[in-house]
């Protein structure tokens, strides 16, 4: 009782990662469509399409709530007219959601007998925007540089992203898969062995599948994008950097009731793609 109290008590944390992505999104799309359809309208039309067909199959798959399926079809459409054509992101999302709904569904029985299994009614939009945000932002000119120079690192903001869409990969992985393959949960910070699904712990075999599934991301984004050895090695640190700083947030902030897990899975997906970005700048300054 006392949990499901904290976890209300800090729902405004949720509506403010929806209030921050959500409208930023909103208007890249809506300004890209108002400058450029005129002019080449294809990209945009294979964009709505694309992105609802992506909502139409979460929702039928019950793999998201409808409001959160609408969510993850704004941010297809938004990440497809960043990069669109066959060399798009959205090679890289795909996999996340084959991934992650094959994880959430492994061993539900044994979750369900845990208590740990995720609702019958899929994630919801603050569980989509805390895992793809940042990923979508990434694409999107919103600095002072960006916007009045005309400048904008889009090599190093992709690396970026895919680190971003590793990390909620391997953070969904290690949590499903480690619940049902076994082994002994530690806590991060004092190494003691803790029951599954204490925030915070972390497991040989859920370490292992995580770093699997951001591997992934990160081999389809090298063929998808060309990434070379450095970039792709950039991508996965960062990934699994972020992956290890959502348990050490779940071992921390969040077990005192500080954060709750929309904000936690915000952050880590944030701290793997500045990671990701500043590793990239650097290896690029001194190329």
């Amino acid at each position: 009782m006392k949990e499901r109290l904290d976890q209300t008590r800090l729902h405004w944390q949720s509506q403010l990662i929806l209030l921050l992505v959500i409208p930023l999104t909103s208007a890249f799309v809506l300004a890209q469509t108002a400058e450029r359809w005129p002019f080449t309208p294809n990209p945009f039309i294979q964009a709505f399409v694309i992105g609802a067909s992506f909502a139409a199959l979460v929702w039928i798959l019950r793999a998201a709530t409808p409001a959160a399926a609408l969510t993850g079809g704004l941010f297809t459409i938004s990440l497809y007219l960043w990069i669109p054509g066959w060399r798009t992101i959205l090679w890289p999302l795909l996999a996340l959601f084959l991934l992650t709904f094959a994880a959430t569904r492994f061993g539900r029985r044994r979750k369900e007998a845990l208590g740990v299994a995720e609702g019958k009614r899929g994630r919801t939009a603050s569980q989509v925007v805390a895992n793809l945000g940042v990923a979508a932002i990434a694409g999107i000119p919103i600095s002072a540089r960006h916007v009045w120079l005309g400048l904008y690192p889009g090599r190093v903001a992709l690396i970026a992203a895919i680190a971003a869409l590793g990390e909620a990969t391997a953070d969904t992985l290690s949590s499903e898969l480690g619940e049902v393959l076994g082994g002994d949960p530690y806590m991060l910070t004092t190494f003691r062995r803790v029951p599954a699904g204490t925030d915070g712990a972390v497991s040989l075999n859920g370490t292992l599948a995580g770093a699997a599934g951001a591997a992934i991301i990160t081999a389809i984004a090298a063929l998808v994008f060309r990434f070379t050895a450095i970039e792709s090695a950039i991508a996965f640190a960062g990934a699994i950097a972020g992956l290890f700083f959502d348990s050490l947030l779940g071992a921390t902030l969040e077990r005192r009731n500080w954060l709750n897990n929309d904000a936690v899975n915000a952050l880590s997906t944030l701290a793997a793609a500045l990671f990701a970005a500043w590793a990239a700048s650097a290896t690029t300054s001194r190329l």
